[in-house]
């Protein structure tokens, strides 16, 4: 690598301004941001012109990619019509009222009201709230234990953050807070044992899950949360059948099953939901990102008609339903919501994502010859590639290391932009990729990798 040059204006002013998140702070004095300038297709372009390959659609968001013209139209016209109001207070909006209604018209599940937030954070807290509000109402106050997984990643908000089970986001937090329970990860390369097959390594899990409920209380626990895929973790991919093998245990014990369609929802594995090509059955949903393909903040919580009928008399109970936020169901949002299912719709996205899904396959099968790959995990258009010090033994580098941060700045130099999670290499690119540009990304991958192994050879990491 050469030497870095010295921090632009932009980047100076950044690094005196602005408190980024998820960034080493550290070392951003020296390293200063990458600033984005513009963005089209499935490029962006930073301040020198320099073009890359988005190959994590932002944060597993920009499903339609930059620049789109009928999202840009139909913002523009919100924002000409009705640029901000509630839902506080029984008030309404026309693009609040039809997202809702597109919602339930996809949903995996039935769903019977729509709860908006600002972000997948926001729905997730929510949906712990609800579940407690939901089991006051029922008579059974003791019932308010949440299940989630380690390695999970369910957000950022002091609960949401207890949801999630990766340590960065508890260690010098506080977290996480009471009430919230951590499972298995049910991650069969790192955590399956010697001899033990999926089949095997699903009943484990299930055994775990079961024997956490009993050593709890099943009369103290309301629900377990799970995304179909775990995102942030690493893309975490379960194996078949583990889904149906868990719900069984929670439909025993009256625990509810909430999706986490965050990073899952709206084609991202080939399907409207996560849900749906995993082979989970929740009762709630939590919803976000490219529900408007990250053309504003939006997210969402759907529920059923039996769990909204016991809001509804816990409500005249008390004299109110007092929960919301000022932006929750904003009509800039909810307005890109309905334009991005309705092109989703049009276009047949979910056919892209499909014909896609084979040569997206292909690549990342062809990653674990890589002598640093250790397992390659896919679903639909979003992978992650696990790099390791020993192929056979499965041995991972020393994280205070950075082997995989460092693979992520080789990719940035070869002109694309994917995500270091530890050692694991995210990709989740714009579904609206070309065959070519897939391609593209994937030589790009390539090429950072070599040039990893040659930075790990030249630093003799692989011996410590």
């Amino acid at each position: 690598m050469l030497d870095k040059p010295p921090l632009s204006n932009l980047q100076a002013r950044d690094v005196a301004s602005v408190l980024h998140p998820y960034t080493p702070l550290h070392k951003l004095e020296t390293m200063g941001p990458l600033v984005i300038e513009r963005g089209e297709g499935v490029y962006v372009y930073d301040t020198q012109g320099k073009a890359y390959i988005e190959g994590m659609s932002g944060l597993w968001c920009a499903g339609l990619g930059f620049g789109d013209e009928e999202m840009i139209d139909a913002a523009t016209e919100q924002l000409r019509t009705l640029p901000y109001y509630h839902l506080f207070g029984a008030k309404g909006t026309e693009s609040a009222i039809e997202l809702a209604e597109k919602l339930k018209e996809i949903a995996p599940v039935p769903i019977s009201k729509v709860f908006f937030t600002s972000s997948g954070s926001e729905a997730n807290d929510t949906q712990v709230k609800l579940a407690w509000y939901l089991n006051n109402a029922l008579g059974r106050p003791n019932k308010k234990k949440i299940i989630s997984r380690q390695k999970a990643y369910h957000g950022v908000t002091i609960m949401s953050a207890s949801l999630t089970g990766l340590p960065y986001n508890h260690i010098g937090w506080d977290l996480p807070v009471d009430r919230v329970l951590h499972t298995d990860c049910p991650h069969y390369y790192r955590f399956g044992q010697e001899g033990e097959s999926e089949a095997e390594f699903v009943n484990r899990m299930v055994k775990s899950l079961r024997d956490l409920i009993e050593r709890e209380g099943p009369d103290t626990i309301a629900a377990m949360i799970a995304e179909p895929v775990m995102g942030a973790g690493g893309v975490i991919v379960p194996p078949e059948g583990y889904y149906p093998a868990i719900q069984a245990v929670l439909d025993e014990h009256d625990i509810i099953m909430i999706s986490d369609e965050v990073i899952n929802g709206f084609g991202r594995t080939g399907n409207w939901w996560g849900s749906q090509t995993l082979g989970m059955t929740p009762k709630t949903i939590s919803a976000a990102k490219q529900m408007t393909s990250a053309y504003a903040p939006l997210g969402a919580v759907m529920v059923p008609e039996d769990i909204y009928q016991a809001y509804v008399s816990h409500s005249e109970k008390i004299g109110t339903f007092g929960h919301g936020f000022t932006y929750g169901g904003h009509p800039l949002g909810c307005a890109l919501g309905v334009k991005a299912i309705e092109i989703y719709q049009k276009r047949d996205i979910l056919g892209h994502v499909r014909s896609l899904s084979p040569q997206f396959e292909r690549r990342m099968r062809k990653l674990t010859e890589h002598p640093l790959v250790g397992e390659a995990r896919y679903c639909g258009l979003v992978g992650g590639v696990e790099i390791v010090a020993d192929k056979k033994t499965k041995r991972p580098f020393d994280p205070k290391v950075g082997v995989g941060p460092q693979c992520a700045k080789f990719v940035e130099e070869r002109g694309a932009i994917l995500r270091a999670i530890g050692d694991t290499i995210a990709l989740c690119p714009p579904m609206i990729i070309k065959e070519d540009e897939l391609d593209e990304l994937f030589d790009r991958l390539e090429k950072a990798l070599d040039d990893t192994e040659a930075w790990v050879a030249k630093e003799g990491l692989r011996a410590l």
